[in-house]
Order: structure tokens, then C-alpha cells, then sequence
């Protein structure tokens, strides 16, 4: 769907250095986050039966405990994986941010410039919104 050299050829003001930091600040905020988000869910993932509930016996559980706990570690895997993947994308955008910052803020089908508001929300968005919102109605 994406075409690299969609702004080929084309003339566009470069996004303002103040701008650039400003977005650079709100990927690396966000990336901290994230990373922190992360390193609590390995805590989770680390912990043995007994030390989840508390219990310090080695006693065995009741079923019903065990799979309560089957479902949160899955339930924290699943906000793990979106985490990881999530922080993916704001790895890629500061790739793009430092890599090729005159180009930092265009859409990547149409190559217009993403408004400001859509890119303070989502620093690490990659396509306008009327772009986005087309890949969106194509996926229905």
C-alpha cells in the first residue's frame, strides 16, 4: 500500500527544528513508558504460582484458582504483545525521525503533511487522517 518514494519529486517545507525536537521528545516519552509498562508485565510473567496469590504454602490450588490465574496471565500476555508492538512502531517513527527528518510528518500514501493535532495524539503516525481513515473503511 505504501510506495517509498511517494514524495518524489515533490516540494514541501521541511518540518521546523523546534517541531522535530518537540516530537522527538513526545517519541521518547512515550517509548519510556511503554518500556516500563513492559518491565512490569515480565514481572508478572515471572511469578510462581504461590507467589501470585500471596500463598507461601506449596500446597496445591484449587482448579478454579487455576485457571483465574490462566486468565490473567493470558490477559497480560495479550496487553504485553500490544505494548510490544506498540513500542515497535515508536521505534520505527524515530528511525524515520532521525534517518529522515524532512521528510517527519508526511503521510505515507499521499505524501501530504499529517496535521499537527493527529501527530501530537499519535507522534508515531505514519498516514494523514483521510488516508488512514480509507485504509480503515477498506478493511470492513
Amino acid at each position: 500500500m505504501t510506495s517509498p518514494d511517494v514524495t518524489a519529486g515533490k516540494k514541501f517545507k521541511p518540518m521546523s527544528k523546534k517541531l522535530l525536537a518537540h516530537f522527538e521528545k513526545r517519541l521518547l516519552e512515550e517509548r519510556k513508558r511503554v518500556l516500563k509498562e513492559l518491565g512490569n508485565y515480565n514481572e508478572a510473567f515471572g511469578a510462581t504460582p504461590q507467589n501470585a496469590d500471596g500463598d507461601l504454602s506449596s500446597y496445591s490450588f484449587h482448579m478454579a484458582d487455576q485457571g483465574t490465574d490462566a486468565m490473567e496471565r493470558e490477559k497480560a500476555f495479550l496487553f504485553a504483545s500490544q505494548e510490544g508492538r506498540f513500542l515497535w512502531h515508536i521505534d520505527e517513527a524515530l528511525r524515520r525521525l532521525y534517518r529522515a527528518p524532512e521528510t517527519f510528518g508526511r503521510c505515507h500514501n499521499c505524501g501530504e503533511e499529517i496535521a499537527y493535532e493527529r501527530l501530537d495524539a499519535l507522534p508515531h503516525a505514519r498516514y494523514c487522517i483521510a488516508c488512514k481513515q480509507r485504509e480503515e473503511d477498506g478493511k470492513r
